[in-house]
């Protein structure tokens, strides 16, 4: 940690404050004596060098300054949780834990958040995740290796049980210098297709929904991948370095799109979205614990959109 880097418990607690109108409320939502709350803001403003908080008899509530460090605060405090329930998640070792699989992008930015739910209503359920590709998820539960998967793949075979529990909007990003960033039109399904892309590997559920929309676009082959990486995140570095275009979840492009690495290119008809899906084999649902994970998957989609 740098010397002047604020600690994860004050941003924890100033977006706690923000939420909650109160510093005592906020100190008690995340375990943390008053006294030790009033250092940790001061620490904070003195790290950042103004004012976050303004305390009155009514209340605590956020300066302008602070309603922006909030904005940034609450991605550092949503990313660690992740971070933590998922690495929770991967090493789950003890007898009796429930192993499932997902797809690359739902385990890096969509099933940690849906565990720490499912902990948070049952604290005694033990997960242990496997990140797979989406072909790989599917074998993966027709051998029993899992209880249930999640995939972002178009179709599910038809012996494998199925439920929808969310969408998944994927985006087009491209250098800053591409030529794309001087059109004014949107990108066709089909100048998609025919150019070369910094892709995931076979078998993805990204590369297979993109093979389909080129399909119904009426376009039999998509040009050659100017390269093939097996995680968003070198993906998305590959685009910031200039390689090429790429057709990623929106969930792993935000943070280079915010900071400026890349651009996002409009596509004609609309955004496209793709079908986030719950696979088991036999029965209406899941049983057990891992039932449980997919009402808490669909429930928490729902709420919170694609």
């Amino acid at each position: 940690m740098f010397p002047d880097e604020p600690g994860l418990p004050a941003l924890r607690l100033l977006v706690a404050v923000a939420e909650h109108g109160s510093l005592g409320a906020a100190a008690r939502e995340i375990g943390m004596a008053q006294s030790n709350a009033s250092r940790a803001l001061a620490g904070l403003e003195r790290r950042l060098g103004f004012a976050v908080v303004r305390r009155s008899a009514a209340g605590s509530d956020v300066t302008p300054e602070g309603a922006l460090v909030v904005g940034w605060a609450r991605e550092v405090v949503e990313a660690m949780d992740r971070l933590m329930a998922g690495a929770g998640a991967v090493t789950a070792t003890a007898g009796g834990a429930v192993t499932v699989a997902a797809s690359m992008t739902i385990a890096e930015y969509l099933a940690p958040v849906w565990l720490a739910a499912l902990r948070r209503a049952h604290p005694d359920a033990a997960v242990s995740l496997e990140i797979l590709n989406s072909d790989a998820v599917i074998e993966a539960v027709r051998h029993a290796r899992v209880a249930v998967g999640f995939v972002e793949s178009p179709e599910v075979p038809d012996d494998v049980s199925s439920r929808l529990v969310g969408r998944d909007r994927l985006m087009v990003i491209i250098p800053p210098e591409h030529p794309w960033a001087e059109r004014r039109g949107a990108v066709t399904v089909s100048e998609l297709a025919a150019t070369p892309l910094v892709e995931r590997e076979p078998g993805s559920g990204t590369r297979r929904f993109l093979d389909r929309a080129a399909a119904c676009a009426g376009v039999s082959t998509r040009a050659t991948p100017v390269a093939q990486l097996s995680s968003n995140a070198a993906i998305v570095a590959a685009v910031a370095a200039g390689l090429g275009p790429a057709v990623l979840s929106n969930h792993a492009v935000r943070g280079a799109l915010m900071d400026g690495r890349v651009l996002a290119v409009p596509v004609a008809g609309g955004p496209i979205e793709r079908e986030l899906r719950a696979v088991w084999m036999g029965g209406p649902s899941p049983r057990g614990i891992a039932g449980r994970l997919v009402d808490v998957a669909a429930s928490t989609q729902a709420s919170t959109g694609p």
